[in-house]
């Protein structure tokens, strides 16, 4: 282990990208390196019970180093990015305050720019009909139907906002229905914390193959008994837990809506799908540094070395 790197300006190191890509190997070398400790980013990895379809390191895969908000809610919870926001930056202060380099890893966007920014959502006052109205859609036909309102009439903060982040999503409707669009108020860009950020960025079809193999080994590791697990414990794709790719697909097989073939094909493709858009939501991230592949423990090293 090479000798801890103080954190003397507050910085915290994101690890991001996409699905498939290395990024949890790669923030594992770094925080050992920097004998720091890890902080998930990745939207389904809050849920207790979901381990095969969501990719988590295991205790030997980790090599020592702590890992933080991992199963911290029941898979019949939703979940915000508020709530991780209000679960993240504590840890983030608490390393740095005991001069630590925080690692930040994940592929949910929403997440690491809920951390890195303060976004306002305005001072426009409560519309507390228009919010009983989208809330009771959100029960009555998902949140979805509530988020595809949202883009039609202000796709440009439906791009900064998660489908499942109900409480603004509904927010910005209400600002709109108010007579003005969140997307017309503009945010503080500045991050509140000093940040170094890395993807690594493979060859779009080796991506792809690498997706492909991913998914045939979680098979291969008891996806399909995990979601029966989930079944057998009231979990429906109600829950927000269920919604997520490869598990909505094993469900809708052991419901007979599909055969294992086909519903292992569309876990494929819609992770490749899911892939494309981290790709292009990253792209917008400022200063983020895309890493050829190359040996792990090479580029954690030299990350290690910018710091």
């Amino acid at each position: 282990m090479a000798e801890t790197k103080t954190n003397k300006k507050g910085k915290i190191l994101i690890i991001c990208g996409a699905t498939a890509s290395g990024k949890s190997q790669l923030a594992v070398r770094c925080a050992s390196l920097l004998n720091s400790e890890i902080i998930s980013a990745d939207a389904l990895d809050v849920y207790r019970g979901l381990n095969i379809g969501t990719a988590k390191p295991t205790a030997d895969e980790m090599h020592g180093v702590k890992h933080h908000l991992f199963d911290v809610v029941d898979a019949d919870k939703t979940f915000s990015v508020g709530d991780y926001k209000e679960l993240a930056r504590p840890i983030v202060d608490n390393l740095i305050e005991k001069g630590e380099i925080p690692v930040i890893c994940g592929g949910t966007g929403f997440y690491i720019n809920s951390v890195l920014y303060d976004f306002s959502y305005g001072n426009s006052a409560a519309n507390l009909a228009a919010r009983e109205k989208y809330m009771r859609l959100a029960e009555e036909q998902g949140n979805n139907a509530v988020f595809e309102i949202l883009q039609s009439v202000d796709s440009e903060t439906a791009e900064k906002l998660h489908p499942n982040d109900l409480k603004r999503v509904v927010r910005a409707l209400e600002i709109y229905e108010s007579g003005t669009k969140k997307s017309d108020i503009k945010d503080d860009k500045t991050p509140v914390y000093d940040y170094a950020a890395y993807a690594i960025d493979y060859d779009r079809d080796e991506l792809y193959a690498r997706i492909d193999a991913r998914v045939d080994k979680m098979i291969e590791s008891g996806l399909i008994g995990e979601v029966e697990g989930l079944i057998k414990s009231g979990i429906t794709v109600k829950n927000q837990s269920l919604q997520g790719i490869g598990y909505k697909e094993i469900y809708a097989y052991l419901n007979g809506d599909c055969t294992l073939t086909d519903a292992i094909a569309a876990i494929k493709l819609n992770t490749r799908h899911y892939a494309k858009r981290q790709i292009t939501f990253f792209k917008k991230l400022q200063g983020l540094v895309w890493l050829k592949p190359d040996n792990l423990d090479a580029l954690a090293q030299r990350i290690v070395n910018n710091l």
